[in-house]
């Protein structure tokens, strides 16, 4: 699959983190000899979080992390095992069963309680999940574990994305060095209610299992809740955080810590966001002036999920028409005569009609530009917003017309 052209330059290079080991392999999930499962071995003191879609047909694997998880997950050694190929999801009984047969095996082949893996699956819906492939493959896994193996791990739960996802950040902390690193898989059926995506995220930071919770829930809503490529939501959507504490720096109260991770979480989302099918353009929808900062959200995903203007925005089209539009149908309060609207530092619309200073030849050449924004001031009160989406192309059409080929 071609590279999006919104892709960075490179992997990054993801610093190690204390405590934690990968290993990625080709189990032949749906193809032969693709790189499609990875295992995470987490130390002993190992706290885990994770939020989880909310989609009411969400898969075996996410209802079995949310089990877990529900009962204050205890500290411990724990394992994650991912594969790509097939999401199990709406697989009825059988795919609890190839949850449980696989978190089975994980614990036998690292000595642990089944209780503290965590599994997930992603790829095509409504087939059965050949969990017998992923057994076989544990042993090689398990022997193959290294501190080092984070990129080949980003790479084993790709399915349509054209690129690996990685990010990282090192804080200080009383003087002592605080890492953390990310990765995360996404291209489609991507829209903000939760998370959308897989997203597994490693500390060295100490935290107890409630406060992270917390953290991640918060910072989630802040970043991975506010991306979309095409306004559809999962059965798979997971984010998952460990804080293996081998540090020593207690963190759940470091404002510092908190930035950090909040950065490394929104350039996964990004990333994400880079790498929507077919995408050509990354667009940064801002709303400010809201009524609140809820009422300022749901206007910027009306704007950001609107295939009129995304198709407008891959047209390269200053159709500025189709913002009015997607702001009115939002349900949010809107006043005619008190809306601004901005194609980066170009004001097009304010006091109700097009702005004197506008020129159709200004917002054109703009549009041809990689990274756009469109800024949306409603002139009400305080309340602001950002969501990033892409735009909308024949390839996204071509890509999943194709599928489950």
């Amino acid at each position: 699959m071609t590279r999006s052209p919104l892709a960075p330059a490179a992997f990054p290079d993801l610093p190690v983190i204390e405590g934690v080991r990968f290993a990625a392999g080709a189990a032949g999930i749906k193809y032969a000899d693709r790189t499609d499962v990875m295992l995470v071995e987490l130390a002993q003191g190992t706290t885990v979080a994770g939020v989880f879609t909310k989609s009411s047909t969400r898969s075996a694997a996410v209802r079995d992390c949310q089990r877990k998880l529900g009962n204050d997950a205890p500290e411990g050694r724990a394992a994650i095992l991912v594969n790509s190929g097939n999401s199990n999801a709406f697989t009825g009984a059988a795919g609890d069963q190839s949850v449980a047969a696989i978190c089975d095996a994980t614990a036998d082949a690292l000595s642990l309680d089944p209780g503290r893996v965590f599994t997930a699956s992603t790829g095509v819906i409504g087939e059965r999940l050949p969990h017998d492939r992923i057994v076989g493959k544990l042993a090689d896994l398990s022997q193959n574990l290294t501190d080092a193996g984070l990129e080949d791990a980003a790479r084993a739960i790709m399915t349509t994305d054209t690129f690996p996802k990685g990010a990282c950040a090192t804080v200080e902390i009383d003087g002592t060095p605080v890492k953390i690193a990310g990765i995360a898989k996404g291209s489609g059926m991507i829209a903000p209610d939760m998370a959308t995506m897989l997203v597994y995220l490693f500390t060295d930071a100490k935290m107890s299992q409630p406060a992270l919770q917390a953290l991640l829930a918060t910072l989630t809503d802040q970043t991975f809740n506010c991306i979309t490529v095409d306004s559809d939501t999962s059965t798979s959507d997971s984010v998952m955080i460990a804080a293996t504490g081998t540090s020593g720096v207690d963190v759940t109260d470091s404002a510092g810590f908190t930035k950090a991770l909040h950065g490394v979480m929104l350039d996964l989302a990004h990333q994400v966001v880079r790498d929507g099918e077919g995408a050509t353009k990354f667009v940064e929808v801002r709303v400010s002036g809201a009524a609140s900062d809820e009422e300022a959200r749901t206007v910027g995903l009306s704007i950001a999920n609107s295939p009129l203007v995304k198709t407008a925005i891959a047209g390269e089209d200053p159709n500025w028409g189709r913002i009015v539009m997607a702001v009115g149908k939002s349900g949010a309060q809107a006043d005619r005569d008190r809306l601004t609207i901005r194609f980066g530092d170009i004001t097009v619309a304010e006091n109700g009609w097009v702005a004197e200073s506008y020129s159709e030849e200004a917002g054109a050449a703009y549009m041809t530009q990689q990274e756009l924004l469109i800024a949306v001031d409603l002139g009400l009160g305080g309340g602001m917003a950002s969501v990033w989406t892409c735009d909308l192309t024949h390839g996204y059409i071509t890509i999943n017309a194709d599928y489950r080929s």
